[in-house]
């Protein structure tokens, strides 16, 4: 990969002045996988789904070797979804928690966070790094709520690792960042990527994006 560097006054001064981008990560031998953690118990005992309704959900993450089914995030009850997650009110409306200052910046129009079968992606690929949904904050931009403005985006959410997933970093005035690149800032770095769909039928696009996660994420 090339460093990349800009002048940009809006990127810059969105990721609090006097910030530097460039690269430099090493790449990391493979990493080994680890299981995920359980969903909750009344979490499990809640979800009602017909097989018939999982059978096209299924799917091989990314640097993991074994399929198994989806479970959705959001817990259903008689004809109402409640997601568990969710924070709700304030200046965002995300999924999980900001603590760690891990956050995933997606672009969902039909889907409150991820499609069925993204999700179950998601969860494998940060369970395999010892990460689960509760450990980590989602935010989609396509929600009418939530601002697209980086600025104020890094102000709220104070992350350390910013993951977008699809999401074209132009859109938030960013710089131009190459596939599975990154812009390494003074507060954040940001990791630009293809999103789930998008390496569902590409297998190269799903081998590019793990070798570079995984390091990313353990760095």
């Amino acid at each position: 990969m090339s460093n990349l560097t800009t002048d940009n006054p809006v990127a810059l001064q969105a990721l609090m002045d006097e910030t530097i981008f460039g690269n430099g990560f090493d790449f990391q031998s493979e990493l080994p996988t680890y299981p995920m953690q359980e969903e909750s118990n009344a979490h499990v005992q809640a979800v009602v789904q017909t097989s018939s309704e999982m059978k096209d959900t299924s799917y091989v993450a990314v640097g993991i070797g074994e399929a198994q089914q989806a479970v959705p995030s959001q817990v259903v009850s008689g004809s109402h979804a409640v997601n568990h997650l969710e924070v709700l009110g304030g200046e965002f409306i995300y999924q999980g928690n900001k603590e760690q200052g891990i956050l995933f910046i997606l672009r969902y129009e039909q889907y409150p966070y991820f499609s069925p079968a993204a999700l179950d992606a998601f969860e494998k690929t940060i369970g395999a790094l010892k990460l689960t949904k509760e450990t980590v904050a989602v935010l989609n931009l396509a929600n009418s709520h939530n601002p697209n403005d980086f600025k104020r985006i890094m102000q709220f959410f104070q992350p350390t690792k910013i993951i977008l997933l699809g999401v074209e970093p132009a859109s938030l005035k960013l710089p131009f960042i190459e596939h599975n690149s990154y812009m390494k800032g003074r507060i954040a770095t940001v990791f630009n990527t293809f999103s789930f769909e998008e390496m569902f039928v590409d297998v190269n696009k799903k081998k590019l994006f793990w070798n570079e996660f995984k390091t990313f994420i353990v760095s």
